[in-house]
């Protein structure tokens, strides 16, 4: 990821791993949300609110390269694949302590309202995104 839109540094915390010390598989997601909010919150777009709605997944993917072990410094950058009329695409890279690609995917999810329907997402959110 050349230019991403944003990076988001954290540790790989113990609980997130299995008795080997590597990261169980599907806490990588953890990750990439936790980068999401820190970047939807920094943009005064919202995450979630049971009024207002948020942003459930539809799909998501990855591919692993390496193990992260407990203790590890990542960083994960993220950037925007592609804006629906309700949805948004994701792409992330999870890097180890090295700058080495650990882990890649996408993410999609869509804007609903609180009753969890799909709903456009509006110019400032997508203004806010792009910004």
């Amino acid at each position: 990821m050349d230019a991403p839109l944003h990076r988001h540094v954290c540790e790989v915390a113990f609980g997130d791993t299995d008795a080997s010390g590597w990261m169980h598989f599907p806490n990588i997601f953890r990750y990439f949300e936790e980068a999401e909010h820190a970047f939807l919150k920094s943009r005064g777009v919202l995450v979630f609110d049971r009024a207002q709605g948020g942003w459930p997944r539809v799909k998501v993917s990855c591919d692993y390269k390496r193990p992260l072990l407990t203790g590890e410094r990542i960083e994960v950058l993220l950037e925007i694949a592609r804006f629906g009329a309700s949805s948004l695409t994701w792409n992330f890279a999870v890097l180890s302590p090295t700058g080495e690609t650990a882990a890649f995917g996408s993410v999609t999810t869509v804007r609903v309202n609180s009753e969890g329907r799909p709903q456009l997402i509006t110019a400032a959110e997508r203004a806010a995104l792009e910004g």
